[in-house]
């Protein structure tokens, strides 16, 4: 599934909560245009009661000043309506009909009242004011209503409102711009480290050491490390496969010698000599090559091993009971001792076997001639397992382990591969064990040590 851009992600991130308080604030100003056109328009309508009933009070009931009645006809929203009477309510100018009170004016009946009501089907906002006033020989309360329609007021109040939202709208528009592409412009640095990465040749692991943001700079350190390992890995394989190839030429060049020896033999007895070699020197070089492949599947599996519960007594009784027979018939005594019941492990069954396999063979080969006994032991610690492989030859010690244990190399010279030891170290070292060296008084002593389960 396409997953969207870091550019988008951003954006989005970064506008959501401001488009969010856009409208709670675009809402909190239309709430605000309407009390202030309320309170506008009602003080409009005040000060044109109090003009309105100063005129009336000045003239006599007469007429009204032009002052007045451009304040009546400019005011702010709409038309504003207007009906006054004398004392005893008699009619002296406005509207003939104006809206009736709803009598809730208060206590007080000489403070403006204001209140709501209906004029011509259209709802209306109307004001009262009453005072004593005389006219001529005529004493009394002379009342004055305004009022004015309050769809004129919303549209006032809406004006106000479709201003602000229009301001918010353009002030967020151009945030958005500026997000976007102040966004792709901080993103720069991580097209640019892209393109660097990707102009590089297959063959170049260096580290990439280009000044990146803070926050990226974690992930330039893991490329770097993961660089790193696979420059190893790699350097790593082609050691191997340069070793692999000059230990495999020997062999193949023996085989192929002894090919040509049996087939140039002058007779029958010296073929049938010429060809036991030849078995010999083809087994030894299928030995190395088995060794090998050994190796390079221990190196494969090493980041990620797949372990599993098995018992280890059950796997070195087999392989002594394999190499039994083969050591006896040299003459050499064999010994395997271990416990009666199971010794469990976490641990994969084939490695183990070749490891095991690798000791028995390095103890034949290297033993020399005054080899006379091989053992085989399992004996049980704290948390772990040990195998153990003694012979009576001539012997290993424990400041040879960087010789013994190296890949290709050998204490002394002998017809092995010297990969016996450097495979079983990396069986143990994979199983999170390890292969050591024991002092011995006479021959080699050799243990590798498994956790248990």
């Amino acid at each position: 599934m396409r997953r969207a851009s870091l550019r988008l992600r951003l954006f989005v991130l970064i506008l959501s909560p401001l488009v969010l308080m856009a409208v709670l604030l675009g809402y909190w100003r239309f709430t605000v245009a309407q009390n202030t056109a309320e309170d506008l328009f009602d003080r409009s309508l005040l000060a044109a009661a109090l003009a309105i009933s100063r005129d009336v009070a000045v003239s006599g009931g007469d007429a009204l000043a032009p002052s007045t009645r451009d304040l009546i006809r400019d005011a702010a929203g709409g038309e504003v309506f207007y009906h006054a009477t004398g004392p005893g309510g008699i009619y002296i100018t406005g509207y003939a009909y104006p809206p009736k009170s709803d009598n809730s004016g208060g206590t007080d009946i000489y403070a403006p009242h204001f209140f709501g009501a209906t004029y011509r089907d259209e709802d209306v906002r109307v004001l009262s004011v009453r005072e004593r006033v005389t006219i001529e020989n005529l004493t009394g309360d002379a009342s004055v209503k305004v009022w004015q329609r309050i769809e004129d007021r919303q549209n006032f109040a809406r004006q106000l409102a479709i201003r602000a939202a229009a301001l918010i709208g353009t002030l967020l528009a151009t945030l958005a711009l500026v997000v976007w592409f102040g966004v792709a412009r901080g993103l720069r640095p991580l097209i640019d480290l892209q393109d660097a990465i990707a102009a590089r040749s297959p063959n170049d692991l260096s580290q990439i050491r280009r000044p990146v943001p803070i926050e990226v700079s974690g992930i330039v350190r893991t490329l770097n490390r993961l660089f790193s390992k696979v420059e190893a890995s790699m350097t790593a394989h082609q050691v191997f496969i340069s070793d692999a190839a000059h230990q495999l030429r020997n062999p193949a060049a023996a085989v192929q010698s002894m090919a040509e020896a049996v087939r140039d033999a002058p007779s029958a007895k010296e073929r049938n000599k010429r060809i036991s070699e030849l078995v010999s020197a083809a087994r030894s070089s299928a030995r190395v090559a088995d060794q090998l492949l050994s190796l390079d599947r221990l190196q494969q599996s090493a980041m990620a091993p797949e372990l599993e519960p098995v018992d280890l007594r059950e796997i070195v009784e087999d392989i002594c009971a394999e190499f039994g027979p083969t050591i006896l018939s040299r003459g050499i005594e064999f010994e395997f001792n271990a416990p009666d019941q199971p010794t469990r492990i976490s641990g994969d069954r084939l490695f183990l076997t070749e490891a095991v396999k690798n000791l028995i063979d390095n103890a034949l080969k290297h033993g020399g001639p005054d080899l006379t006994q091989i053992s085989v032991a399992i004996t049980h610690s704290i948390g772990e397992a040990i195998v153990t492989i003694k012979d009576d030859g001539k012997g290993l010690k424990p400041e040879q382990s960087e010789t013994a244990f190296g890949r290709f190399s050998q204490v002394e010279p002998s017809d092995g591969s010297g990969l016996g030891l450097a495979i079983a170290m990396s069986v143990a070292e994979r199983h999170g064990g390890a292969l050591v060296i024991d002092r011995a008084k006479k021959g080699a002593s050799i243990s590798l040590h498994i956790p248990k389960l």
